[in-house]
């Protein structure tokens, strides 16, 4: 069961991953109200960051 739940904490590196290369969305267009790509970019990571960690946490906690 502990291997299993183990295979939730993969889900944290997909953001690590997603903003690890700078260079692959450090671009302006395209632009959302207004937002350059490279700050709306970050931002809606930090969105789905916390989703990924709420969805982690809630499959790895209780349930014993």
């Amino acid at each position: 069961m502990k291997s299993r739940r183990a295979l939730w904490y993969w889900l944290l590196v997909v953001p690590a991953l997603a903003l690890m290369f700078p260079g692959i969305y450090a671009r302006r267009t395209p632009e959302l109200w207004g937002f350059p790509f490279f700050y709306w970019y970050q931002m809606a990571w930090i969105v789905l960051t916390s989703i990924l960690s709420g969805i982690v946490y809630v499959a790895t906690t209780g349930r014993e």
